[in-house]
């Protein structure tokens, strides 16, 4: 499973908009500035989280995006859910279509943990959890290399 870049740019931007809970609403600028996403992207990617009720968006002079739902409410999974990341592993844990060999494959209920497991993981913790560790994280020194 590999998390496509539109995935990571719509966690980057929820998490942005998680930080500014509850303001009204963020501006497309301030958004893209912020999370090195180009406005055209960043329509593109909050596209899904909107139709999914995550996001909300208002036109307009004093037009933005907001979380349209409580960030304490909202995980990772849901993120990526929305942004139609599909938790697979392998094309045999695809709904509509059945494995023919699910019965004699030594495999395939390991594909099936590893995916829930990858669930359970990225719904632990709350976009309020991540907002909270990313403060601590900005306040500490990266160095890199060490």
């Amino acid at each position: 499973m590999i998390i496509t870049r539109a995935t990571e740019y719509s966690i980057r931007a929820a998490l942005y908009l998680a930080e500014r809970y509850p303001a009204p609403v963020v501006s497309k600028q301030e958004i893209c500035e912020a999370e090195g996403i180009t406005p055209a992207f960043l329509t593109k990617i909050l596209q899904p989280l909107i139709h999914a009720g995550i996001v909300r968006s208002k036109r307009g002079v004093s037009g933005g995006f907001a979380l349209a739902r409580d960030p304490a409410r909202l995980t990772l999974l849901d993120i990526m859910e929305a942004a139609e990341e599909p938790m697979l592993l392998n094309v045999c844990l695809l709904e509509n279509h059945p494995c023919e060999r699910e019965c004699t494959c030594p495999v395939h209920e390991l594909w099936a943990e590893a995916r829930d497991r990858l669930a359970e993981i990225f719904s632990r913790k709350s976009l309020t959890e991540l907002v909270e560790e990313r403060r601590r994280l900005r306040t500490r020194s990266c160095r890199k290399g060490s």
